[in-house]
């Protein structure tokens, strides 16, 4: 095995991504698998959760797909600990999944928002809190939570959204520097427009036309593009970055 397959080697590595069933979260899934990770998938549609996880199996992975509603604090912890039992302690935590609502803030209401906040912030936070724990007896882990373009720019349709996703990125330094002791590396990924079922709807608007011009790259970007950088911050190459936000949007941000 060459230095560089070394480098980014993930086998015997265990791997933990929410959302992990469709999308981004589905491309990172099967790119840590490809790295030789083992993958648990934490998601709530079961149908979905079946069909990564054979794909997964099929790569030759070791997998599992938990049913886990985010949002519900006190199904983490066992979660995790159906993970752990199943595939061995956590070494890779994707904190993927994210919800979004079209409401703009005059019409936003208490429900709505409290809803993106726990999906998009709290639950980060607290699977992280649970990931840490068992990682730095261990005294290695890494954290990888996805970010998004909001994180950097506001969005008048989609305040909570813009507003759980800022607070994603402090949240990825903060804990970055409480961790680095415990050589626990958290980092974010910052996608851009990337072609999935949720920014489909967006190709038919003037909107789309916009992205484009301004995207130097020309395009949307393909989940697998995402997939690329978590397995890096996953891996041995990404051990002295920590607290980093790493953007995968051709360009996008630039301008």
């Amino acid at each position: 095995m060459n230095a560089s397959r070394t480098l980014f080697d993930l086998a015997g590595r265990v791997a933990v991504v929410t959302g992990g069933n469709r999308g981004i979260g589905r491309a990172i899934a099967i790119g840590l698998a490809q790295a030789g990770a083992s993958v648990a998938v934490l998601a709530r549609n079961q149908d979905h959760n079946r069909a990564i996880c054979g794909e997964l199996t099929q790569l030759g992975a070791r997998a599992v797909a938990v049913e886990l509603d985010v949002r519900q604090r006190a199904e983490l912890q066992p979660a995790i600990a159906q993970v752990e039992r199943t595939l061995g302690p956590v070494d890779i935590l994707v904190n993927n999944a994210a919800i979004a609502y079209v409401k703009r803030a005059l019409d936003a209401d208490e429900k709505s928002w409290d809803r993106v906040i726990e999906t998009n912030l709290t639950s980060v936070f607290l699977l992280s809190q649970i990931a840490a724990r068992s990682m730095a007896p261990r005294g290695r882990g890494k954290i990888i939570n996805l970010a998004s373009e909001y994180s950097i720019f506001g969005a008048g349709s989609i305040p909570s959204y813009s507003a759980s996703k800022g607070a994603v990125v402090q949240l990825t330094k903060s804990m970055a520097i409480d961790l680095a002791p415990a050589n626990i590396q958290v980092n974010a990924i910052l996608p851009g427009w990337i072609d999935t079922d949720l920014t489909a709807p967006v190709k038919h608007t003037a909107q789309y036309d916009e992205i484009i011009l301004r995207t130097p790259a020309g395009r949307f970007g393909a989940p697998q593009e995402v997939a690329g950088a978590a397995v890096y911050l996953a891996s041995d190459a990404a051990n002295f970055v920590t607290a980093s936000v790493l953007v995968v949007d051709g360009g996008y941000s630039a301008r």
